[in-house]
């Protein structure tokens, strides 16, 4: 590049910022004169024919604009906000096919740019074709940044979007489903559960929930928020110790000050979300197991829950780390916050002992309602949480077992790269949860 060339782009890149500050100031007139001298000086420099053909566009003085803003393209066919500035003019002209076409190229210059979806959304539906036109709203709202959402001016456009969306997933779903009629025979709730899962998925009724384990990730276990425990053999055995548990926890109960602060962050660690709960007894713990380790004295005084589990549920056995088993106590109006656990090769069991009104835990977007003695298993590694909101205590058994769909020897392989994680790094290191 001459030293002249250099200059005079210097000077148009000049000019195009006191336009930029022109219309910061509410001058568009002036905006527009530094525009037209940087088009004068630089003739195919398209941010400049756009940003003139937008302020004659303002001006409804259509010839012009659009001659500029054809002009912009043929020179910069990828600059998208002058497709779509010819759009509005077609649009304003009543030509609603050219706006379209405008649009469509705008779109495909900038594929994630949200304002082209929503225009064409709105040209679509001014056309009757609603059907396009909320997927032309929903592309628009899943690119629209999550601060322009909560934007105050354009929560009556997200209004429009999102209502246009949702009456046509409904449609779709009643469509889907007429169908889909006589198609499942005769299944039952639990033969049809992941396909309808899957139906309210596409229909926009829920969304596709998936595992996010903090440490171990295991892959190509599926993400299922909730087990069925009627699959699992060990589970009423467990489930006949019931009343012992509740007895030995009563005798537990006498004794509250054995119980701990169920979370408690490290000296220096961010408290995060569980800053409410850290080192308090609302979220108490009264652990028979914990770290692969018993606690005689606790242990000691539940005989009967420590031989239901150690003798029927698959523990998993971890050397420093595992089985874990306690006691969980949530005061009244605690509440456990959305959280994700450190591994899916594991399942969290809650075995329900007092359960007043207004308890439930939710995993993913399934809410569970416990029911004394009636075990639930989950997958912590789903974003889950969990509250007491009513004026009672509650209080359930909580222990992990294997995922059941891992095989022994990935079991022990399991164990062997916690136990070396562990080795790795050395005694007495914060690792947090494995």
């Amino acid at each position: 590049m001459s030293a002249p060339q250099a200059s005079l782009t210097q000077a148009a890149a000049q000019l195009m910022d006191q336009g930029v500050e022109w219309m910061q100031q509410g001058q568009p007139g002036r905006a527009a004169d530094c525009w037209r001298r940087v088009v004068e000086m630089t003739p195919d420099f398209a941010p400049a024919l756009n940003s003139l053909g937008a302020y004659y566009l303002s001006q409804e003085r259509f010839e012009e604009s659009q001659a500029l803003l054809e002009r912009a393209v043929a020179a910069a066919p990828d600059l998208a906000i002058a497709h779509a500035n010819l759009s509005r003019i077609h649009s304003l002209r009543g030509e609603a096919e050219l706006a379209l076409k405008a649009i469509d190229r705008a779109i495909r210059a900038e594929p994630a740019s949200w304002g082209p979806h929503m225009e064409k959304a709105r040209l679509l539906e001014a056309a009757g074709r609603h059907r396009e036109a909320s997927r032309s709203w929903n592309s628009a709202l899943a690119y629209m940044p999550e601060q322009m959402r909560r934007s105050p001016h354009l929560q009556t456009l997200i209004g429009q979007a999102s209502a246009a969306v949702r009456e046509d997933q409904e449609q779709l779903r009643n469509f889907l489903l007429d169908r889909l009629h006589g198609v499942g025979g005769r299944g039952d709730h639990r033969a049809l559960e992941r396909f309808n899962h899957c139906l309210d998925i596409v229909t926009g009724r829920r969304s596709f929930v998936t595992a996010r384990p903090l440490t171990l990730p295991f892959p190509r276990l599926p993400a299922i928020p909730f087990f069925h425990p009627e699959d699992y053999d060990w589970v009423p055995k467990v489930e006949a110790a019931f009343p012992h548990v509740l007895q030995e926890l009563q005798g537990v109960l006498d004794q509250r000050d054995r119980f701990t602060p169920y979370v408690q962050t490290p000296p220096g660690q961010p408290k995060g979300q569980f800053a409410a709960l850290d080192r308090t007894l609302d979220w108490g713990a009264f652990f028979l197991w914990k770290n692969g380790e018993r606690i005689d004295d606790h242990a000691n005084l539940c005989p009967q829950t420590e031989a239901a589990l150690i003798e029927h549920a698959p523990l998993n056995t971890v050397r420093g780390r595992a089985p874990v088993a306690f006691f969980s106590a949530l005061k009244p109006g605690t509440h456990i916050p959305p959280h994700n656990g450190a591994t899916n090769t594991r399942l969290t069991v809650h075995l329900p002992l007092i359960v007043p009104r207004d308890c439930a835990l939710r995993v993913g977007e399934e809410t569970h309602v416990w029911q004394p003695g009636k075990l639930v298993m989950f997958d912590d590694t789903i974003e889950h949480e969990a509250w007491n909101f009513s004026d009672q205590l509650r209080v359930v058994l909580i222990f992990d077992i294997w995922h059941p769909m891992l095989t022994d020897l990935e079991k022990r392989l399991v164990a062997h790269t916690v136990e070396g994680i562990m080795a790795y790094y050395g005694e007495g290191a914060d690792l947090g949860e494995l």
